[in-house]
C-alpha cells in the first residue's frame, strides 16, 4: 500500500520510516526537499519526496503530520482532489504561536471544538482520523513501555477510515481505543499538553 505524508518534519520522518520497515511505500510531500536528503539515504526504494500535491495524489492513505497552524495551508497545497474519498490519519495539535503560561501549552482552538472537526468540516470528502498526536514521535513506531501496551486513542466518522487506520496502529505494536466520532477528538488533542 502506498501512504503520502504531508510534512517533512520529525514525526513525518518517524512515521514515514515506520511504514517503510512494515513493507509500505513512501512518499513525502515538503516545502523544502533538501530537508529530507538524509531520510531518503536511509529510506532505500520505498520512499520518496515530492510536492504535497505529489504525496497526496501519491497515497492510498494520507498522513497529515504539520504543526497545527500549517494544517489548512497543507491541506490546500495538496488539493482537494488528491484527498476525496481517503483516509486522512491526523496527527495535529492546535497548539498556538504563544509561549506557554506556566508551562501550560496554548491551544488555538476552543474546548468545545477541536483542530480535526475544522479539518473535516473543510475537506468533508476526505476521511480524517485522528491518532498519533498524543504521544512524542520517538513511541509512534513500535512504542516500548517496559513491556506494557500503550493505548492509541483514535476519533473519526468514517468506519472502514478507522478500520484502515487499526490495522497500522495493531502493525506498529498499539492497542486501540477508538472514542468515536469526529468529535471526540476534542478529549483527544489535548492530551498533547499533558505529553
Amino acid at each position: 500500500m502506498k501512504i503520502g505524508i504531508l510534512g517533512s518534519g520529525v514525526v513525518g520522518q518517524t512515521l514515514g520510516s515506520g511504514f517503510i520497515k512494515y513493507g509500505y511505500q513512501v512518499k513525502i510531500g515538503t516545502g523544502n526537499p533538501s530537508k529530507l536528503n538524509d531520510w531518503l539515504g536511509i529510506s532505500g526504494t520505498s520512499g520518496s519526496v515530492g510536492s504535497f500535491a505529489d504525496a497526496a495524489s501519491f497515497g492510498e492513505i494520507i498522513v497529515l503530520a504539520v504543526k497545527g497552524t500549517a494544517a489548512l495551508d497543507v491541506l490546500e497545497k495538496a488539493g482537494q482532489e488528491n484527498l476525496q474519498n481517503k483516509t486522512v490519519i491526523d496527527t495535529t495539535n492546535p497548539i498556538a504561536e504563544l509561549p506557554p503560561v506556566n508551562g501550560v501549552l496554548q491551544y488555538f482552538t476552543k474546548q468545545n471544538y477541536s483542530l480535526m472537526e475544522k479539518l473535516q468540516s473543510q475537506y468533508p470528502q476526505a476521511r480524517f482520523v485522528k491518532a498519533f498526536s498524543c504521544v512524542g514521535n520517538v513511541f509512534m513506531v513500535n512504542p516500548d513501555f517496559d513491556g506494557i501496551k500503550p493505548t492509541m486513542f483514535i476519533a473519526g466518522n468514517d468506519d472502514f477510515a478507522k478500520s484502515q487506520v487499526k490495522k497500522i496502529l495493531d502493525t506498529f505494536g498499539w492497542e486501540i481505543e477508538d472514542m468515536g466520532k469526529a468529535e471526540a477528538a476534542r478529549a483527544i488533542e489535548p492530551l498533547c499538553i499533558l505529553w
